[in-house]
């Protein structure tokens, strides 16, 4: 499977918030409502988010959406 470097940059900014938050990959799937194995494949690039499951994610990590995008191009 070939990784999309928007999409891993993504994944890396949400391991980024998560990490900082004190938050496992568990307690970001609880807080978002959202599996954990969804969570590990958008932090590794596999996954390509949608618009409902991006917005949970940001609830989970308490941060405004357009934080997840700060990295990307």
């Amino acid at each position: 499977m070939q990784i999309d470097e928007e999409l891993r940059a993504l994944g890396h900014e949400v391991r980024r918030l998560r990490q900082a938050a004190g938050l496992t990959q568990e307690d970001l799937a609880e807080a978002s409502g959202l599996h954990v194995n969804y969570i590990g494949g958008i932090e590794r690039g596999e996954r390509n988010v949608g618009v409902k499951a991006f917005l949970r994610l940001a609830a989970g990590l308490k941060v405004h959406p357009s934080k997840l995008f700060e990295p990307l191009p």
